[in-house]
């Protein structure tokens, strides 16, 4: 379990991480989606408001914890519901998923793997303090 564990962090954190800092140094080509999509009108309006600057740095951040092995249940609080968003932009605006259905299932499976990090989320009763 250690190694898939490892493996699934590097990955996560690796790709995070890599397209966090691609988006603002452009090392990488990243294709654009389809002219007069809906995907297209939708990633102008993030590209456009800034948005998507939040989200790639809280990338970078949650892709770094994940990777280092240093606050991996913060990075996966910060990157687990990107690679959800990233599947559902996949699916609902591409019509296709791709690497968001492997971001979300491994981080899935490390959510899984760091479980006694995260007990307190679903305390059935919780109490203050």
């Amino acid at each position: 379990m250690f190694w898939a564990v490892l493996a699934a962090r590097v990955i996560v954190g690796g790709m995070f991480f890599v397209f966090g800092v691609n988006y603002f140094l452009s090392f990488l080509p990243v294709p654009p989606p389809p002219p007069d999509s809906p995907a297209s009108a939708y990633l102008k309006l993030l590209v456009g408001s800034h948005y998507l600057d939040v989200v790639k740095v809280l990338e970078i951040v949650g892709g770094a914890f994940v990777l280092s092995g240093r606050l991996v249940p913060l990075g996966l609080v910060l990157l687990t519901p990107v690679a959800v968003n990233v599947l559902l932009y996949e699916i609902f605006l591409l019509g296709v998923a791709g690497p968001g259905l492997g971001l979300t299932v491994l981080c899935g499976l490390l959510v899984w793997a760091y479980r006694s990090h995260f007990a307190a989320v679903f305390a059935v009763k919780p109490t203050i303090g």
